[in-house]
């Protein structure tokens, strides 16, 4: 028989297990970072070129869940890496609906300023960069604030343009794609509607053929019509989903989120890999899709 302490025990077991349930998706949204490693040697890549890349994707800066201290902390652990280049991939204001304070530009773009690298540290802007960017809306020949913010902060910041890199003598390319979903019809996001400022041939009209590029692209979406010249494509946009269940995700931020949610493909030999981010959009809530800092070993396999 089951005596009347051991239901309470049962009982308090079962408490425990509800609350635990219900406060891990918070759990995984705030989490110390992942740092998932891809060592490859990408189609075009010059034979003796080995270059360390570190990839932050979708910091979501707002209060409490990403706040400056903790930008501060992730920007820390990408500097331990040790990477020949660094590389920033979009969307670092918020896109939260539930927050209770935002951070601002100058102050997420100062601790992302502290990186350095070899190489440098270069970025793409993301489509909240532009959504939540109320006079770039109103008019779309004005400088996005974010971008405004990171070449204050000393970070390069690409729309549409390329530049050119070299490492141990061997020289590559990284080209920065326009965001594909930046302007919003009417300054007004409807759920399904949006414009691109994305460029891709004319910017890889930018480097000469047969150079090896790594391109910059904050959604995968574009990833169907990259050709073959690209090396690989880096994206983020994504979270994975943000919500995972064995697989199942109810949610996706755009088509090519649900086609590449997270990982590494190959698509007749050509090669992308999609941070799984950092941040949250919308909700704060992760669940199968920890938080992560992308490293790239290329040239190592």
């Amino acid at each position: 028989m089951i005596t009347r302490r051991g239901l309470l025990k049962l009982f308090g077991v079962g408490v425990l297990g509800l609350i635990a349930t219900a406060a891990y998706p918070f759990i995984e949204a705030l989490a110390r970072p992942r740092v998932t490693t891809y060592a490859l040697t990408p189609r075009g890549w010059p034979a003796g070129l080995k270059l360390r890349a570190a990839v932050i994707a979708d910091l979501h800066a707002c209060e409490p869940w990403m706040d400056l201290s903790r930008i501060e902390e992730l920007c820390a652990q990408t500097q331990g890496l040790g990477a020949d280049v660094i590389l920033l991939l979009g969307d670092y204001v918020s896109g939260m609906r539930l927050r209770t304070g935002q951070v601002a530009n100058v102050e997420w773009a100062s601790a992302l300023g502290k990186l350095t690298a070899p190489l440098g540290v270069h970025a793409v802007l993301g489509n909240h960069d532009y959504w939540e960017d109320r006079a770039f809306q109103l008019d779309h020949a004005t400088t996005p604030l974010a971008r405004t913010a990171l070449r204050d902060a000393g970070i390069a910041t690409y729309v549409n343009e390329v530049i050119r890199l070299e490492k141990d003598g061997h020289p590559f390319w990284l080209a920065g794609l326009g965001d594909q979903m930046g302007i919003l019809p009417g300054g007004v996001h409807d759920g399904r509607h949006t414009w691109g400022l994305d460029d891709l041939d004319g910017t890889l009209a930018q480097i000469p053929e047969g150079e090896p590029t790594l391109l910059l692209a904050h959604e995968p979406d574009i990833f169907r019509k990259v050709p073959d010249r690209v090396s690989l494509t880096l994206s983020g946009h994504t979270h994975g989903g943000q919500i995972s269940l064995l697989g199942w995700r109810p949610w996706a931020a755009s088509l090519g989120s649900r086609r590449f949610p997270a990982g590494h493909y190959t698509v007749e030999g050509r090669e992308l890999i999609v941070s799984r981010g950092l941040g949250c959009s919308v909700i704060p809530v992760r669940i199968g899709n920890w938080p992560e800092i992308v490293m790239l070993d290329l040239g190592t396999a």
